[in-house]
């Protein structure tokens, strides 16, 4: 289990024993309902679809990716594409999302973003569609890998002006595609106030009440931009110590810029989140509902209200000051 504590400038977390339950990592909310009973997805399976539906990659070597997710299972094809599966159907919506808009947004992002190569059919007891992306180059970022946090933040605020700096017109607007990411706070406003009261006595429910509160006072009242949903380390690319890519489009829409603020309170901290912030021209209430999106997160894995790898969690947490 983990205690948080929180005040106006901090919240900490201090581990008391692992409860985590396996790889389920779900960086910014999970499905309110998941199936019952999940597919086996393994390199089997990914073998034998890809040799049916795509015999022209038939003889590559399929391997699981390194490092993996529980809204996707990642494979590698060969040296030079990688393999997603949906974990779940609520995220296989994502798929048709991704190809439609990827392709157009990458001429116009300064980083490299997944190329979609094909669609896959639901076969062999695997029941939705799954994609094959071109494979980019590049460790998770991680504070031990970046060889200045100021300048990689400088360079994450860059994109994310680059992308909401794109024409909105006909993109998806929030909703159930992508846990309306870019949308209200007001969506999860009973979850996060269930997972306060369920943490009494083990965090400053006073001043997690007023961060969150003080959040739901402001709104996003220019037009929507474009946002990636789901801006955290596990799907930003380091080389050399740099930035030097940005994957998983799956929470893609257009809204509120103000959840992929959050990143400022999970990774970055001191100079490198004060270089994040002067960087974006957004308004104090867009990054008062980042915080917000923050520490929505933090309460609801502290609570043990999402299925969440516990030691993940708790870094998270940890860095909210």
């Amino acid at each position: 289990m983990s205690f948080m504590y929180v005040s106006d400038s901090r919240i900490t977390v201090k581990s008391l024993g692992s409860t985590s339950k396996g790889p389920r990592v779900a960086c910014v909310g999970t499905p309110d309902k998941m199936d019952v009973e999940q597919p086996v997805i393994d390199d089997a399976l990914v073998r034998r679809m890809v040799a049916t539906q795509f015999p022209q990659w038939a003889d590559l070597p399929v391997r699981s990716a390194a490092v993996g997710g529980w809204d996707n299972r990642s494979f590698r094809l060969g040296e030079h594409m990688i393999v997603r599966l949906p974990s779940a159907a609520d995220y296989s919506v994502q798929v048709e999302k991704e190809h439609r808009w990827l392709p157009k947004l990458a001429p116009l992002l300064r980083l490299p973003i997944p190329t979609p190569l094909a669609i896959g059919e639901p076969a062999g007891g695997y029941p939705w569609s799954w994609s094959i992306y071109r494979w980019i180059e590049g460790e998770t970022a991680a504070p031990e890998r970046i060889g200045d946090m100021s300048d990689f933040a400088a360079s994450l605020a860059q994109f994310l002006i680059a992308l909401q700096r794109i024409d909105p017109t006909d993109g998806p607007r929030p909703g159930p595609h992508n846990f309306w990411r870019g949308g209200s706070l007001t969506t999860y406003d009973a979850e996060t106030r269930r997972a306060i009261a369920l943490l009494k006595g083990k965090i400053n429910t006073k001043v997690a009440t007023e961060v969150w509160e003080a959040a739901l006072k402001t709104h996003w009242d220019r037009p929507p931009v474009w946002i990636h949903g789901d801006v955290s380390a596990g799907n930003l690319l380091v080389r050399a110590g740099r930035l030097s890519g940005v994957i998983d489009f799956g929470m893609l829409g257009v809204g509120d810029p103000a959840c992929d603020l959050a990143i400022a309170w999970t990774l970055f901290s001191g100079e490198s989140r004060g270089a994040f912030r002067a960087m974006l021209p957004l308004d104090a209430g867009t990054w008062a509902r980042g915080r917000a999106w923050a520490l929505w997160k933090a309460l609801i894995v502290a609570a043990g209200l999402t299925e969440t790898n516990a030691r993940r969690g708790g870094a998270t947490l940890a860095r909210h000051r």
